[in-house]
């Protein structure tokens, strides 16, 4: 593997996403203050419908927007209060980041659900999900590709001195590929969608975002090498979910940067949340036996929670945050 630069400083930490809570300035000092080298945007789901992965980011889209419809989301006619209610909520976290870390200068993450994820939560307004439907599908990656450059030049008017970095969210990814997303019916499946059309469509994503992209999957078998080759610079995964290593060590040989989730989303039975030498003996564990060498380790990898933080009470993800970040300096002294 040839040396390349990656979006993300050596010894990096971040959060997956969510947070519990529903107040974004606590929230955000706290990403701050626990994750200097690369922040996160937080998401707060408690807060309600908007504040979810589905809504959040349908809020994005562009000439396509959507309502709540028996507890669902759906394209709908024309703008309403529901979609209102998700860009305000964004718009609320963008000007509170502004205004917490206008000085900032290095990288941030945003988050947002990636295109399959999407079309497998969102429906058509006669009924069934976008998935159903390839040409909806089109123009829903289209849209959200429209939707997420915008947002990445939001972000960056508010962080003049940042760098943004993209994560796109496709935990549905590996059923969509697959043909297990079951039809509204229940009864059967949506048919699998291509690999090539989806690697095209995610590339497409990826290129009109206009900065360096990542995708979470918190599945056991993520598409690694559809991942690498539609052109994003990293993946993020539960470590604990990774089977087979084979197809991992493969995609870090051929250039993917990984996002470590090494430390486990809610407390075990003791209660006690992971020391830092614990979430970085993991990583390092798993980087031996891929037989990589350590000094690329602390540079390729980031340290993370294995995913979202949103179920876990506040005291413990604080927790999280702190192990991880301190496990990535201790693995950077390495």
């Amino acid at each position: 593997m040839t040396e390349q630069a990656w979006p993300w400083p050596t010894g990096a930490a971040t959060g997956i996403g969510s947070l519990p809570g529903t107040d974004i300035a606590e929230a955000q000092r706290i990403v701050l203050g626990e994750l200097p080298t690369l922040p996160h945007l937080p998401e707060l789901p408690a807060r309600g419908p908007g504040a979810d992965l589905v809504g959040r980011s349908a809020g994005l889209l562009v000439e396509l927007p959507v309502e709540l419809y028996a507890a669902r989301w759906r394209i709908a006619p024309r703008p309403g209060r529901d979609l209102r209610r998700a860009r305000d909520l964004m718009e609320r976290d963008l000007d509170q980041l502004a205004e917490q870390a206008e000085e900032y200068a290095g990288p941030v993450k945003i988050q947002a659900a990636g295109p399959f994820t999407l079309a497998a939560a969102l429906e058509l307004p006669i009924g069934g999900r976008m998935l159903r439907d390839p040409g909806a599908v089109r123009d829903l990656a289209g849209s959200l590709g429209e939707g997420l450059r915008g947002h990445v030049e939001a972000v960056a008017r508010r962080l003049p001195r940042a760098s943004v970095l993209l994560q796109l969210d496709e935990p549905s990814l590996p059923a969509v590929l697959a043909g297990r997303v079951p039809t509204e019916s229940g009864f059967g499946t949506h048919r699998p969608v291509e690999t090539e059309v989806a690697r095209g469509l995610l590339r497409d994503v990826i290129d009109a975002a206009g900065v360096p992209a990542l995708v979470h999957c918190c599945a056991p078998d993520v598409p690694l090498e559809l991942i690498r080759s539609a052109g994003a610079v990293g993946v993020a995964l539960d470590l604990s979910l990774v089977t087979d290593l084979d197809p991992l060590g493969e995609a870090i040989d051929a250039g993917l940067g990984l996002l470590a989730g090494a430390a486990p989303t809610l407390p075990p039975a003791s209660g006690r949340a992971p020391t830092s030498a614990e979430v970085a003996g993991r990583v390092r564990r798993v980087w031996d036996q891929l037989g990589f060498p350590r000094r690329r380790l602390a540079e390729q990898v980031v340290v993370t929670p294995a995913c979202g933080l949103a179920g876990a009470t506040p005291a413990y993800a604080r927790a999280v945050l702190t192990a991880c970040r301190d496990a990535g300096r201790r693995l950077a002294e390495d």
